[in-house]
């Protein structure tokens, strides 16, 4: 995989309740540069949002405790967090599954598995949009 420079000290946050998925995620993203931080629900992700404050943030849909759209719906609502890109992760690819995310204020959907390239283009794609460098 080629270096990523354009990706150096982005802050991800991973919430996904799937140790592999976490674990590659976090590989992935460390060998582009990014700084990650990981999460196993959305009750954890919510206890180290606030003091990681990330760049952008991937968050599985089904979890136990506090599912993605909960989760994405709480960082939307906090004043500090709103303008955090969020990118939904899930085995499910359904219209509805898309739209829902869309709804609660998701910048992106990204299907598991997903491959490497797709992981970082969804970062880069995210950090774009929301500096505004499209």
């Amino acid at each position: 995989m080629k270096d990523n420079p354009d990706l150096r000290g982005a802050r991800v946050l991973v919430i996904d309740d799937s140790k592999t998925i976490r674990r590659s995620a976090e590989t992935l993203l460390n060998k582009a540069g990014c700084e990650v931080c990981v999460a196993e629900d959305g009750f954890e992700a919510l206890g180290k949002i606030v003091s990681f404050k990330p760049d952008l943030v991937f968050v599985d849909i089904m979890m136990p405790r506090l599912d993605g759209y909960h989760t994405c719906a709480l960082i939307k609502s906090n004043p500090n967090l709103r303008h955090t890109p969020v990118v939904m992760l899930s085995s499910k690819d359904g219209l509805f599954d898309r739209a829902k995310g869309r709804m609660v204020g998701a910048q992106l959907y990204l299907s598991k598995p997903f491959t490497g390239d797709e992981l970082l283009e969804a970062v880069r794609g995210s950090l774009r949009q929301a500096t505004g460098s499209e």
